[in-house]
């Protein structure tokens, strides 16, 4: 049975907009519900485009107080709300639980990495460095690295606190101010996670959150003049609309998107690590929810037997259930994204005939459907080629290495890709010849908070973590000096 629900969501919340909740302009409210069964969990007000623009301009009033800390102050700060993070994070990885459907072991995992970025970001801080370039002798040339201002932040429903932290710490630590439009599905986090900025000394007019639809609440923001960067995660059909809204305003866009990454087994890797990761990349994080799941498995004909029996082994030994209660397999985060994901059970069923196992919607409260995979899946087949953002895998075999480098590379997107093998040449020669923005190596979900993240082609622009991210909050200023007289 799933636990009562905790004191720590609020029956309403509101916007926060200079360190106060309040209603939004025109009064209305969001509903949010619990993966897990269904149930109103709270209300938060929606905002409108005037909220937003209000947003904005107290942002503004918060960057002239935050950039003018001395970056030491900024990386204390900085580290102290990672402190707190952590000491809050059974409280913080409940509300993710709650409004997202994952289990509560994921949950806390998340937690910590969101608490990393701010710690990673402070020891940033103050070491936002320019460079000297020689010119001659009659000359002194050297650059800055100055912030941006007012950054904006579209925050997804699938990780909201990690992906709350993985831009907003960043921002703060270049010396930016910034606002948030957390997913309507989950702005609860986003909200709490702010005022533990407030509460640890980050000014409370340089972080406001507006929490609302993508119209108007998102338009508004990716289509402010008075931003100097919106950072969205999510779809490349929103992605493509948010990056038209800023590059009108010549506002540059980082923007990660979808994803339908490939893990290639060849014959000579470890089955039980492929099966072990395929399951951890598209079934048990987040409930395939993740734009880097894996959801295509690309094995070689020779073992492909062999490792869908063992991969259905595995799938039907996964339980299902409220993510409260550590389930290996969460809901759906949605009755709406239920609908979706069933409809491409629909699909794959029309192309392709039943899976292998999974293909259903479970019959009780909340948002739940089998894990679930198709085997022998042709490379134009629809759920090889779209993002399904659930718990569907596709199974395809190769020949040899050519048509797995082949079979890996035609889809529109190039998020990450992942290799099973013992022959560490042709792992190296999969990381040269697959287009995709990261390449892991017999696992998934390799890398961190350090490592720079982000897609080819329809995966996005730009990319996010380590110290790249920084370069996404500054712009460059040159400086040359004649010293001849």
């Amino acid at each position: 049975m799933q636990t009562d629900q905790p004191t720590a969501i609020a029956d309403q919340y509101g916007l926060l907009i200079d360190g106060r909740e309040r209603d939004a302009s025109s009064g209305e409210t969001i509903d949010v519900f619990d993966p897990a069964t269904g149930d109103r969990l709270t209300s938060v007000a929606a905002a409108t485009e005037s909220d937003v623009n209000e947003a904005v301009d107290v942002a503004q009033e918060g960057f002239e107080t935050w950039r003018g800390y001395t970056p030491a102050k900024r990386c204390r700060i900085l580290n102290d709300v990672a402190r707190a993070i952590r000491e809050e994070k059974e409280r913080f990885a409940r509300i993710e639980t709650l409004e997202n459907g994952k289990p509560i072991s994921e949950a806390i995992g998340q937690i910590e990495r969101c608490a990393r970025h701010f710690e990673y970001y402070g020891g940033l801080a103050d070491k936002v460095e320019g460079e000297s370039i020689p010119l001659d002798d009659d000359h002194v040339d050297y650059t800055i690295r100055e912030p941006l201002g007012v950054t904006g932040h579209i925050v997804p429903w699938n990780v909201p606190a990690y992906l709350f932290a993985r831009s907003v710490a960043p921002a703060l630590a270049a010396g930016n101010a910034a606002v948030v439009k957390p997913a309507e599905e989950t702005p609860v986090g986003a909200l709490e996670l702010t005022k533990l900025l407030h509460e640890n000394g980050v000014p409370e007019a340089a972080v406001n959150v507006v929490p609302g639809e993508g119209e108007p609440a998102g338009a508004a923001l990716s289509g402010h003049p008075d931003i100097g960067t919106i950072t969205f995660t999510g779809s490349t059909v929103t992605g493509r609309a948010v990056g038209k809204a800023a590059i009108d305003n010549l506002t540059e866009p980082h923007l990660e998107l979808g994803g339908k990454s490939p893990l290639v087994v060849y014959e000579d890797g470890d089955l039980d690590v492929a099966v072990e990761e395929t399951i951890k990349g598209i079934f048990a994080t987040n409930t395939g929810q993740v734009c880097s799941a894996s959801s295509r498995v690309v094995v070689h004909e020779d073992v492909s037997d062999a490792y869908v029996d063992k991969l259905v082994a595995a799938v039907e030994d996964l339980t299902i259930g409220p993510g409260v209660d550590d389930y290996d397999v969460g809901p759906l985060a949605s009755a709406s994204h239920m609908e979706k994901v069933a409809d491409y059970f629909d699909i794959g069923r029309a192309e392709l005939g039943d899976p292998v196992t999974g293909g259903n919607v479970l019959d009780r409260d909340g948002y739940y459907v089998e894990p679930t995979v198709f085997v022998d899946v042709p490379q134009d087949a629809r759920i090889c080629q779209e993002e399904v953002f659930g718990p569907v895998l596709t199974v395809s075999t190769f020949a040899d290495e050519a048509e797995a480098i082949g079979r890996a590379n035609d889809v529109d997107y190039g998020l990450v890709a992942g290799v099973i093998t013992t022959d560490m040449g042709r792992a190296h020669r999969f990381a040269r010849d697959v287009d995709a923005g990261q390449i892991y190596v017999n696992e998934w979900f390799a890398g961190g908070n350090e490592t720079p993240f982000g897609g080819f082609k329809d995966s996005g622009v730009g990319r996010e973590n380590g110290t790249q991210a920084i370069h996404n909050y500054t712009q460059i200023k040159n400086v040359c000096l004649d010293i001849s007289n």
